[in-house]
């Protein structure tokens, strides 16, 4: 009985041993890291650096992290059961890149507690959702007054994608620039209802040339505007990305979406176990947003003004959307001195006076 009890006791301690092993084993296990992309990897513009955000935390992290995407994801159904798919297969946080995933999101963060999501561009959280965006307009502010300097027929193209706030916050907040140092700047909007496609991208730009438009900008992921504006003679501004590549003449600047360190941080505090949901909008005080570098053609005195623009807005002493201002119905939106909140920015879904044409419904 004695020696029974003694190797019973003995099992015990091994299967003990092999259980707190296995948990040594788990914790010192690599983190895995999804991302979920609406466009291709190399489309030079907005998936491009989210995936630069992906081979950021590879190099920072080595082993400690492995990483996994999916390419050309289309919102809606298909995201959902790309995510769930994921979150089968171990990840441990996944990164959802784009407005459009923001509902399968949320719908997969349920059926998945233990996972840690993080959500591009949207609003909704949840305990294991954080939300997370770069303040885009204050980028376009800058882009504004280049364009409404250096524009010679007074007509801006803008290439759009879906009449979603931030899409719509942007169009705002370059023409209120661009209207500052030039009255008489016309903004001409193509909607091309798509983040990605080039053809559609491509027609765009060349139809707003077509309509008197000597400078081009765009809230679409390609550079195909970029490559016309090369082609035609005409000048541009790069999205999400600098695409001096696709146009070295004809872009002046650029918008740069810098996601690495906010990815970084986000996976560092998972593999310390401080994760916890939060909402992010960073603008160019933390580096989130930045801009390329100017091209040649922009005047000295025309990068000085915005050099200084970006200097005002990270002093917190400019204010892109600071009245007074009407909407585009004559009403009145901000009185003299007064700025937008975050929550009227956030659900921006009106045009400020003086823009042309209607806004599409983003049903």
């Amino acid at each position: 009985m004695h020696k029974f009890m003694m190797q019973l006791r003995t099992r015990v301690i091994v299967s003990l041993v092999a259980i707190l092993s296995f948990g040594i084993v788990s914790a010192d296990a690599a983190v895995k890291a999804g991302f979920i992309y609406v466009g291709p990897v190399a489309d030079g513009g907005w998936t491009y650096e989210h995936d630069q955000g992906r081979l950021a935390i590879e190099k920072a992290y080595g082993d400690k992290v492995t990483t996994v995407f999916v390419e050309n994801v289309a919102e809606g159904p298909d995201a959902e059961r790309v995510i769930g798919q994921m979150a089968n297969d171990g990840a441990d946080i996944i990164f959802t890149t784009s407005f459009g995933f923001m509902n399968p999101t949320i719908k997969s963060a349920k059926q998945f507690p233990n996972v840690k999501f993080e959500h591009a561009t949207g609003y909704k959280k949840a305990d294991n959702v954080a939300t997370y965006s770069s303040r885009f307009y204050e980028g376009r502010h800058v882009l504004g007054l280049i364009a409404g300097k250096m524009t010679i027929t007074n007509t801006i193209g803008y290439i759009a994608s879906f009449p979603i706030p931030e899409v719509v916050r942007g169009i705002n907040a370059a023409y209120l620039a661009a209207k500052s140092v030039n009255p008489n700047v016309k903004f001409k909007v193509i909607w091309v209802s798509s983040w990605f496609d080039p053809g559609k991208e491509a027609d765009a730009a060349t139809a707003l040339i077509d309509q008197g438009a000597d400078i081009l900008m765009q809230h679409t992921d390609s550079s195909a505007p970029m490559q016309i504006a090369e082609k035609k003679g005409m000048y541009a501004f790069g999205q999400a990305s600098n695409m001096a590549a696709a146009g070295p003449t004809a872009q002046l600047t650029a918008i740069i979406d810098n996601w690495s360190p906010y990815y970084l941080e986000r996976v560092g505090a998972l593999i310390k176990g401080s994760w916890a949901s939060s909402d992010t909008w960073g603008g160019f005080d933390t580096g989130m947003v930045e801009l390329a570098p100017y091209g040649k053609a922009v005047p000295a005195d025309v990068r000085q003004l915005a050099d200084n623009a970006k200097k005002a807005i990270i002093e917190g002493r400019l204010h892109p959307f600071t009245g007074p201002i009407n909407k585009q119905d004559g009403t009145s939106w901000l009185k003299a001195g007064e700025t937008a909140d975050d929550g009227t920015l956030l659900g921006m879904g009106f045009y400020v006076e003086g823009i042309e044409g209607s806004l599409p419904s983003a049903n």
